[in-house]
């Protein structure tokens, strides 16, 4: 049942039940208009209270539903606070936990609000690439000000109900049982006499409206970017104060369907999706029980692992760094407090909680030490010989049942955990520089860990803020072994003419966050060319990148060194052209008779965005990834991929398969290595979609 009705001392109560944040799909918005109707149809019935059941008055629209016939059914959401709104009983909305989206809209139909403390109040659909669809644009710049409600909508950030107390949005606070406050309210205001108030009867009050909505036009404007929601966002609360209720309220529904059907909000709410499934395994059930995790050992006290213990001080919980000097322990430990330090002076960290994570961390030069963890990381360089001494070392000491997982972000888990005699409690926890800012995690599944062990890195995932991705074992696992083929694809366009700073300006206004040379140069081309060597001897048939070899080859290793494919003045970060680099790559073109061509910048773009989808399909291919959004999550979050994009795989699908394949068909003329995956050619056939 998506709605609950009962009657208490004369007043009718309708709850919405429909977990897990009450969302306002077809059947809830079918339940609250059959539910006022009931009510306004009981002589009994002295006032209506509207909440929600559970951990939410309503978190808002159905996104599931956009986009699909059960969206456009009646009742819409409008047509539901139509009915509310002129119910001749009066409505109390009694909101708790969280009213955001339509669940705020909802709230803001009835008649009188009240709130319980700490409910998270949103009107967050421009997140979305979208704008409040159901009177969010019209009504709430009439309770609390065309200024705090313009901040609200354009920014869609959340604000705790208490802070909202005297802003004209709640007519109380409930100080015991929202609920039962709403009862006693609703028995109060039926007492007066009608028509009780209205909030589309009230007007926008502020001094000079337009020039505030100039000025903010300007700064949305500015940072705003390829994003269209937050300027329709502001087109549609100006018509709040320019144009009569009913035509504002329409010309808001044009701009919401607008941005609806756009590929922009497609693409986010894509991403939004992308990043809750890949949370779930289908061999895998809920009801497989998670391992106790309580105390954590990082083996490893460089950047990574001070970075990757950060994520669980910064969680509660308590960690063991450990490493092999005394020298090198305090260096991590110092990292570490340095980081926090930092975010003291910048106002985000207070200093008693630096403390109190400070408190959390122990370090050993003794790998004894890890004996009563329930998850050790390694995070040591990557070298398998290293690595597999060290899970050696750690499977004589760890205590039965510890998870032991490897950082490694290449190299072969099932190799490393067959170095144990308990490779079950082996799995692959692939943080991404800097460990304690990016939100991506590789959980890399090996073929014989537990499911009890995935269940437990899923959770531990969530605890530290993380948005983990499930991958299988082989070369570089998803991201890794999708961005070599993009670096090779960049390397190519440099052996035939374009320079490093045309390719990194092409993609980075495609949306990418960073073009492959300034990110080669920003995490140092030193750790790409010994992945190479690797491989290199590993298949000496492998494709070779010889100009980045030779790159390498003079010490110039990008920021660090001073010098990459870019120079660097000492202490910036500014990449500057090259004139090096320049002349090192008319040098090989000389010495390979290469005539260089040019490139335009859609050519750069396709040919890089095509090569990771091409991987991405190889992958899906084998079920290294389950989903095809799963590879969306991975390169949105730990890539830069511009979410309004969506990933990789979703842009292919949105240019269309056939089309994708029509370009790598022909670039496989030339370069017989572009050859289609065998999925791309047949969903290319069935005209159907990687994410469908």
């Amino acid at each position: 049942m998506s709605t609950q009705y009962k009657v208490v001392d004369n007043i009718a109560v309708i709850e919405i039940a429909n977990p897990p944040v009450n969302g306002l799909g077809h059947a809830v918005r079918l339940g609250i208009v059959e539910g006022v109707d009931r009510a306004c149809a009981d002589a009994a019935v002295e006032a209506i209270v509207l909440t929600g059941a559970g951990k939410a008055f309503s978190g808002g629209a159905d996104m599931r539903e956009f986009n699909s016939p059960k969206g456009g059914r009646e009742p819409g959401l409008n047509t539901v606070l139509s009915v509310i709104e002129n119910s001749p009983k009066p409505v109390v909305a009694a909101v708790h936990s969280v009213a955001m989206g339509g669940g705020l809209e909802l709230a803001m139909s009835c008649h009188y609000r009240i709130a319980a403390a700490k409910a998270r109040i949103a009107l967050s659909e421009v997140t979305m690439g979208l704008l409040p669809g159901a009177g969010g644009t019209q009504r709430l710049p009439r309770l609390i000000g065309l200024e705090a409600a313009t901040h609200m909508i354009v920014h869609g950030g959340s604000i705790a109900s208490e802070k909202l107390a005297d802003s004209g949005l709640f007519d109380r606070m409930a100080e015991g049982d929202v609920v039962d406050a709403a009862i006693a309210m609703a028995k109060e205001v039926a007492a007066r006499p009608g028509p009780h108030p209205r909030v589309r009867d009230m007007q926008v009050k502020h001094g000079n409206p337009e020039g505030f909505i100039a000025i903010t036009r300007a700064a949305v404007e500015a940072r705003a970017g390829h994003l269209p929601a937050p300027q329709r966002c502001l087109d549609a609360i100006e018509a709040s104060f320019s144009l009569p209720f009913d035509d504002a309220l329409a010309l808001e529904r044009r701009c919401f369907l607008e941005l609806m059907n756009g590929p922009v909000s497609k693409s986010l709410r894509h991403a939004f999706f992308a990043e809750r499934a890949a949370a779930k395994l289908a061999d895998v059930p809920d009801a497989v029980l998670e391992r106790t995790v309580e105390r954590v050992a990082v083996v490893g006290a460089g950047l990574m692992g001070t970075g990757i213990a950060m994520n669980f001080l910064g969680a509660g919980i308590p960690v063991v760094l450990v490493d092999v000097s005394d020298a090198a322990i305090e260096k991590g430990r110092a990292t570490i407090r340095a980081s926090y330090e930092a975010g003291v002076q910048k106002g985000k960290l207070q200093q008693a909680t630096l403390e109190t994570r400070m408190s959390l961390l122990r370090t050993s030069t003794g790998i004894g030490d890890v004996r009563d963890c329930d998850l050790v990381i390694e995070a040591v360089y990557e070298d398998m010989a290293l690595k597999l001494s060290t899970f050696c070392a750690l499977d004589e000491i760890a205590k039965p049942g510890a998870i032991l997982a490897t950082n490694t972000s290449t190299l072969d888990v099932d190799r490393i955990a067959a170095e144990t005699r308990r490779p079950r409690d082996v799995v692959g926890l692939h943080f991404f520089s800097p460990a304690h800012v990016m939100k991506l995690l590789e959980i890399v599944r090996g073929e014989k860990t537990a499911p009890d062990v995935l269940q437990t890195a899923l959770a531990v995932a969530r605890r530290i803020g993380k948005v983990a991705v499930v991958s299988g074992v082989c070369d570089g696992f998803i991201g890794n072994r999708m961005i070599a083929k993009y670096a090779r694809r960049a390397g190519e366009l440099l052996e035939q003419g374009a320079l490093p700073e045309q390719v990194d300006r092409a993609v980075e206004a495609f949306g990418m966050a960073m073009g492959p040379f300034r990110m080669g140069d920003l995490a140092g081309n030193d750790i790409g060319w010994a992945i190479r060597k690797r491989r290199y001897a590993e298949d000496p048939a492998h494709p070779r990148f010889e100009i980045g070899d030779r790159l390498c080859e003079t010490g110039h290793f990008g920021q660090k060194t001073g010098a990459g494919w870019y120079d660097y003045e000492a202490g910036q970060r500014k990449a500057r052209p090259s004139p090096r680099t320049r002349a090192m790559l008319e040098a090989f073109w000389k010495e390979k008779g290469v005539t260089p061509r040019r490139f335009s910048d859609a050519e750069i773009v396709e040919r890089l965005v095509y090569a990771l989808v091409n991987e991405g399909a190889a992958i899906l291919e084998e079920g290294i990834a389950a989903r095809a959004s799963d590879i969306d999550a991975v390169y949105l979050h730990g890539y830069g991929f511009p979410t309004w994009r969506g990933g990789p795989m979703f842009y292919a699908d949105t240019v269309g398969l056939f089309n994708v394949r029509r370009s790598m068909r022909a670039m496989a003329q030339g370069d017989p290595s572009w050859k289609p995956a065998a999925i791309v050619e047949r969903l290319a056939d069935e005209g159907a979609a990687f994410n469908a």
